[in-house]
């Protein structure tokens, strides 16, 4: 059980596994105005920075789940480094089987609601695990503006333009679920570049120090299309942002 090696080829340079900059994730904690001692539930938690950093700044306590075996390592190095280990656990599991002791006061899955199919059932595996009156977390793309046809949509890495919502549909559907959107932080351009762009570096240096991998035909077509494809289409038409939701 483990994330194919090309994810951590691609993000070996990132702490962050989403367009979300330092500075976004850090507006994100002080809007949420967290209070010490609060228990965070981070579904594909990635290589733990939010979980560790919010430790370190606001005293939350949690365990971050993750399928991959690198981030996992990652996590618990960054826990270490910001003396914050005896805060917060990093489990290497299947965050969609993942069941917490007890209810939490915070549970998140930011930018992986593929683990429940889509925003509604990632809502639904969250809300199994939040103790009433708590606080959920998504993180999830919508469309910026109109998307002219499918070709445009699959460049953007969706299976087509009926995968995301534009932001006020999708901000509708999550009170068609039942819940209120109580705070939201947005990715913008820039965090993106400094989310994708990252890419581009990390493939070409793994390229340069492994030319005979297995792996390098793979690693090379993609650093030959995704500045392109990213620049044209990705970076026009999809957002990505953090949605704070309680139940209605």
């Amino acid at each position: 059980m483990d994330l194919p090696r090309i994810f951590t080829v691609r993000e070996s340079s990132h702490r962050i596994h989403n367009p979300f900059t330092p500075g976004k994730l850090a507006a994100l904690g002080q809007a949420l105005h967290l209070a010490p001692g609060t228990r965070v539930l981070d579904l594909a938690s990635g290589s733990g920075e939010m979980l560790c950093t919010w430790a370190r700044d606001h005293g939350v306590t949690g365990t971050g789940v993750d399928i991959s075996t690198v981030f996992t390592g990652e996590a618990r190095a960054r826990a270490a480094e910001l003396g914050v280990a005896d805060q917060v656990t990093f489990v290497h599991d299947d965050a969609v089987g993942y069941v917490s002791d007890e209810p939490v006061d915070l549970a998140a899955c930011i930018g992986a609601t593929w683990i429940g199919d889509g925003a509604a059932g990632t809502v639904e595996l969250l809300a199994r695990r939040l103790r009433p009156g708590g606080l959920m977390l998504i993180g999830e793309p919508y469309w910026r503006r109109e998307v002219p046809d499918e070709e445009t949509a699959r460049a953007c890495h969706a299976g087509g333009k009926a995968d995301f919502l534009l932001l006020p549909e999708l901000v509708e559907r999550f009170g068609d679920l039942g819940y209120d959107v109580v705070e939201m932080v947005l990715a913008d351009q820039d965090s993106w570049d400094r989310y994708q762009a990252a890419q581009w570096l990390n493939l070409r240096r793994w390229l340069d120090r492994n030319p005979d991998d297995e792996l390098t035909a793979e690693v090379r077509a993609e650093l030959t299309t995704e500045p392109a494809r990213y620049t044209r289409y990705q970076r026009e038409y999809l957002g990505w942002g953090v949605f704070a939701l309680m139940a209605r």
